[in-house]
């Protein structure tokens, strides 16, 4: 594991107040065979008694079915579900109608005329536009929040990461979302992480993704974030290329270990940001019946998950039994060995060039949204 050498100590100022996880607020004895849950009657069940449930998918259709249940509040949307929705205007009239008005709104915001070509700006409008209307229609379907990512092609750039997530946040204010609906995505670099410190401060929440390693975390927390997405499976496949290993018992999975080491964390010296795992693998193989939800089921209790369809349907047909309550704030945060961090810029950047499997799942996952914003924007140019 990554090891940080000790740090100058500072007092953090805490972020705005948000709701108390309901990890928080549960106590470390509680499992799937407690009485508190005794009624759950699938593992699906049993989990969003320990943790929230965001679903993770651009899909209405199967937001909707899941929401239904009651066991899923948030959703969370990315450059891949933006561009499939871009993708699936031609076949399905609800998306459709979203890019049209997307289009329509940036034709129109920027007094461009029938005879006008699209140009960059015009383009990154509709990208914007057409992220805010898919999230204000997941917004009707859920009643928590939901995550809207800012293009992911200005992570290294604070300035710019700033207006374009003021812009999203105005933009579903007209719409009649209010900033207490969203959370603003925003890549785990550490120009993403200083853009939320300033948009936490004017009260506009944020989302640290593509999280990877500790380090990371802690400079979120610092910043305030409101809540952090650590990829466990991301983390899986590096450890399992660099060590040859094909599986690991849950347990010790370095995905499962890492998550838990930035949520004692931020439990141990107060942090209010919420940890909310995504992206898994199976820790034991794809070829183990049942290992799926391998990381899902050892981090069970952690803050919140936001979870695929599949696997979301791999829970609820999984006997509560299953679950058991392996991540708790009182245990978890007695557990934490690591100092309090405040970090310059000059530090982190040393510490960063450290951080292997961070800054090698970092570039790839800004590479592939990337490309997935830049299929977007050529489907969104044709249509000009």
């Amino acid at each position: 594991g990554f090891v940080l050498p000790s740090p100058t100590l500072a007092v953090h100022v805490a972020p705005a107040a948000r709701p108390v996880p309901k990890s928080t607020r549960l106590s470390a004895s509680t499992s799937a065979s407690s009485s508190s849950i005794s009624s759950a009657s699938n593992a699906l069940e049993a989990l969003s008694e320990l943790t929230t449930l965001s679903i993770d998918s651009g899909d209405f259709d199967v937001i909707s079915e899941y929401a239904a249940t009651g066991l899923i509040t948030d959703a969370t949307t990315n450059p891949l579900f933006v561009s499939q929705a871009g993708t699936k205007g031609g076949d399905d009239a609800r998306y459709e109608a979203l890019v049209d008005e997307a289009i329509s709104y940036a034709r129109d915001t920027l007094g461009l005329t029938d005879g006008d070509g699209a140009n960059d700006e015009a383009i990154d409008l509709a990208i914007d536009r057409l992220a805010v209307n898919l999230g204000c229609e997941i917004s009707k379907i859920v009643r928590g929040r939901v995550s809207t990512e800012v293009d992911i092609r200005l992570s290294y750039n604070v300035d710019a990461t700033v207006d374009r997530a003021r812009r999203v946040v105005r933009m579903y204010e007209e719409r009649g979302v209010g900033r207490d609906r969203i959370l603003i995505k925003l890549a785990g670099t550490w120009e993403g992480i200083q853009a939320c410190d300033m948009l936490e401060k004017e009260g506009v929440q944020c989302n640290i993704t593509l999280v990877f390693s500790f380090l990371q975390a802690a400079a979120a927390a610092q910043a305030g974030a409101y809540l952090i997405s650590p990829f466990p499976g991301r983390i899986l496949d590096w450890n399992k290329n660099q060590s040859g290993k094909t599986g690991y018992e849950p347990s010790d999975d370095p995905g499962v270990v890492e998550v838990k080491r930035m949520y004692s964390y931020f439990r141990n010296y107060g942090y209010d940001t919420i940890c909310m795992p995504a992206s898994w693998r199976p820790s034991r193989g794809a070829d183990v019946e049942g290992a799926d939800v391998d990381e899902i089921l050892a981090l069970a209790g952690v803050d919140e998950m936001t979870i695929p369809p599949p696997l979301l349907e791999s829970l609820a047909n999984r006997p509560s039994r299953d679950v058991i309550h392996h991540v708790a704030a009182e245990s978890e945060a007695m557990k934490c060995v690591d100092p309090k961090f405040d970090f310059t810029e000059e530090e982190y950047k040393k510490l960063w060039g450290e951080d292997h499997c961070g800054r090698d799942k970092l570039a790839e996952g800004i590479k592939a949204f990337t490309d997935e914003t830049e299929k977007l924007s050529s489907i969104l140019a044709a249509k000009f």
